[in-house]
């Protein structure tokens, strides 16, 4: 199963969280080994609360900052102050309560704070004065030894850190360019078509427009020629534009559900094109054409989703397609809701008019489900309306189909 990653403030803030747990787990003890000593001492108990206070606070600033990419020079001025908090804390109290762990907490900004050539000097030197100190402080054997490898072990750890979480932003940031450039592509191949099938007819139209200009005066016979070329020329141009809109002129179903399940892989989607039978009536193509295309665009537009799977199936009194997400628990508003020929709203009107069915919403178990469902028998021929007769008497009649 392939995890579902959360927006990068989340992961942040959950990095955040568990750097502090891990501090608290070397500055907590020895703070209620003051506060439950026979005799505390109330200035150090206040001392040792403001110190670790201040450290975890500042600590979570710039590690949020780091990892934010809000980086700033200044943050070194709060690196120094932390290991200036972290190196005293340790001569204000009595030895042998633990305070000589704070040694350590500043290890793992180095690698954040520094770029990397400096962190790396820096934590070279941290690994040799830091148990140095410890044993001028009287810290046992073993304990200075544990610092002398802490140090570049938690200076590693630090900057694998922000590094796998920038990775990680990087790769969520991909992913949202990929599906703005699968949806930006495939308005260009329609302004593509729609440029190839109606600049030539536009132009045809003007240029046959001049010419009648031209013998307006001298030949009116060749005017009225021009002008019933140029009533054909648009009828044609019209039925065009109808074929680009309605699908590209020619739909297939494999196509289309080839390019979608190619698009939503691009986009980081786990998705695997089904088998369709060559044997599908061929006016199924165009209607379930839509809903993949339709379905596609809100995989990627409104959900989160990482894994999606489409279905084909007839059994002879139909057609059937079922696309299935794990989208639906972080699902936004689908554009559904823009009128009739867009979103899911516009696409149930088009099955229905084709005398299927269509349903779409979440299917309770995290998942987000489209289905479709068209007739196998093509639906009876609806007869063109009879052609508007022309105004001019002499002009030629037009061309079968025609009529807009």
């Amino acid at each position: 199963m392939q995890p579902r990653i959360p927006r990068h403030t989340v992961i942040a803030a959950i990095i955040v969280g568990m750097t502090l747990v891990t501090l608290a787990g070397f500055m907590l003890p020895p703070l209620a080994a003051e506060i439950t000593a026979p005799s505390p001492d109330a200035w150090r108990v206040l001392l040792g609360l403001a110190s670790v206070a201040g450290v975890f606070a500042l600590y979570a600033r710039l590690l949020w900052l780091n990892l934010m990419r809000r980086t700033a020079a200044g943050h070194r001025f709060g690196l120094a102050a932390i290991i200036a908090v972290s190196w005293l804390l340790p001569l204000a109290f009595e030895p042998g309560r633990g305070w000589e762990n704070a040694l350590l907490l500043p290890s793992g900004l180095i690698a954040v704070v520094l770029p990397l050539r400096r962190a790396v000097a820096v934590a070279a030197v941290a690994t040799v004065v830091t148990p140095v100190y410890g044993a001028f402080l009287g810290v046992p054997p073993l304990a200075v030894l544990y610092e002398a490898a802490g140090v570049p072990i938690a200076a590693f750890s630090g900057y694998v850190q922000v590094w796998l979480f920038h990775v990680v932003q990087e790769l969520q940031e991909a992913r949202a360019r990929a599906a703005r450039s699968a949806v930006g592509e495939e308005r260009l191949r329609f302004a593509r078509d729609l440029h190839d099938v109606l600049g030539h007819s536009l132009q045809a139209v003007a240029l046959r427009a001049e010419v009648a200009e031209r013998y307006l005066e001298r030949d009116p016979g060749r005017v009225r020629k021009e002008l019933a070329e140029i009533q054909s020329m648009a009828r044609d141009a019209v039925s065009d534009v109808r074929e680009v809109v309605r699908g590209y002129r020619a739909t297939s179903l494999r196509t289309e559900l080839d390019g979608m399940s190619a698009v939503l892989r691009a986009a980081g989607i786990r998705c695997a094109s089904p088998a369709v039978s060559p044997e599908l009536p061929a006016h199924v193509h165009e209607p379930l054409g839509w809903v993949a295309r339709e379905a596609a665009t809100n995989v990627l537009r409104h959900s989160s989703a990482t894994w999606c799977e489409i279905a084909v199936s007839a059994d002879g009194d139909r057609v059937a397609l079922e696309i299935v997400n794990d989208g639906a628990g972080r699902r936004s508003a689908p554009s559904g809701g823009g009128g009739a020929g867009s979103g899911l709203a516009g696409l149930a009107e088009r099955i229905v008019a084709a005398g299927g069915e269509f349903a779409a919403g979440p299917a309770g178990d995290g998942t987000f489900r489209v289905a479709a469902a068209v007739p196998a028998a093509p639906p009876p021929a609806v007869p063109e309306p009879p052609a508007v007769p022309e105004p001019l008497a002499d002009a030629p009649a037009a061309r079968p189909g025609g009529a807009s």
